[in-house]
């Protein structure tokens, strides 16, 4: 647990918090006597990564509108986001999983990440307090947050569509033209089409970003205001 807790730059002063964040209930149902799963844990850590984010942005984007915000926190704490954090921790390498579990990939699934992730945060509050929580949310977040900008909160799709819909006849669709990269890191391709003509590319970490990506360009080349 020393290398786990080096990564987090946090010591425990009660480790069984720490081991009963990393314990899956996989393992808890086999092992049963004297383990409990991380679930209670995972479900507190939902409730103290939401009210951290939550915090920091209303702070720090004070001209953000409530819709805009809850786009902006959905995308800092989806299971994507935190399946990331979890790997830079290699949370993986140090949950305890039930047989059926481990040889299934477990270490691998993205809920169980997610979970982890949640859990370990969970850990760290009821030991340490809100404050050093606050601290290893936001050394992920932040980092997130630069590779944020305003295309999360733009719909080009919705744009492009009323723009079409002045001529009745004209249909646009969204056509998935290739994807690449790892299961857990994938980046997707996708035309948008006007009829059978294609009037935009785009590319995302997500079809509808993609989706939105290809949407952009075509407006770009209508000559229409980003």
């Amino acid at each position: 647990m020393d290398g786990l807790e080096e990564k987090l730059g946090y010591k425990f002063k009660n480790i069984d918090l720490l081991k009963n964040a990393l314990t899956h209930s996989s393992y808890a149902n086999e092992v049963r006597s004297g383990f409990s799963s991380n679930e209670r844990l995972e479900f507190l850590g939902d409730s103290v990564l939401s009210i951290v984010v939550s915090d920091y942005i209303y702070k720090h984007y004070p001209n953000m509108p409530e819709g805009e915000l809850t786009k902006l926190r959905a995308s800092l704490v989806c299971e994507k986001s935190l399946c990331t954090f979890s790997r830079e921790l290699n949370l993986g390498d140090y949950l305890m999983l039930g047989k059926g579990e481990e040889k299934g990939g477990g270490r691998e699934r993205d809920s169980i990440l997610a979970d982890a992730f949640e859990a370990v945060l969970a850990a760290i509050y009821l030991d340490g307090g809100m404050e050093p929580a606050r601290r290893h949310v936001m050394n992920f977040v932040l980092r997130e947050l630069q590779h944020t900008d305003d295309e999360v909160f733009k719909d080009y799709k919705t744009a492009l569509q009323e723009i079409i819909q002045r001529n009745p006849e004209e249909t646009v669709s969204y056509i998935l033209t290739g994807e690449s990269g790892p299961d857990h890191d994938k980046e997707f391709t996708v035309e948008v089409r006007l009829n059978s003509n294609v009037i935009g590319k785009g590319t995302g970490k997500n079809k509808k970003r993609a989706e939105q990506m290809a949407a952009k360009e075509a407006l770009m080349l209508m000559g229409e205001e980003i």
